[in-house]
């Protein structure tokens, strides 16, 4: 897997971890959108992982030694994921274990 399929599986997990929460702690917009917190926190996130220098060598940022995320931003993203982790298996099986699967490979 190249560098470019491997940030844009990122960007697509972040995003249905962040949909998962957003849906579950009764945030959204309207059908299928994102309130406004959420919304904000996926672009912040994108933006994270298109300037990661690691992506090559990373597996997740929880892992990563450097922090990007701002406090704030790495507070609510770890809420996010503590949140939809475990949920993620429920609405999206193959993803997960493919995702999960990519840090035994490391």
């Amino acid at each position: 897997m190249n560098i470019e399929e491997k940030r844009n599986k990122e960007k697509i997990i972040v995003s249905r971890m962040i949909a998962i929460f957003c849906k579950g702690q009764k945030h959204e917009a309207g059908k299928g959108q994102l309130c406004e917190r959420c919304k904000e926190l996926q672009d912040y996130a994108m933006l994270r992982t298109e300037l990661c220098p690691f992506m090559e060598t990373k597996t997740f940022c929880s892992k990563c030694k450097v922090s990007c995320y701002k406090p704030v931003m790495k507070e609510q993203i770890r809420k996010v994921m503590r949140y939809s982790g475990p949920r993620l298996m429920i609405y999206h099986p193959v993803l997960t274990i493919k995702h999960f699967m990519l840090d035994r490979k490391k």
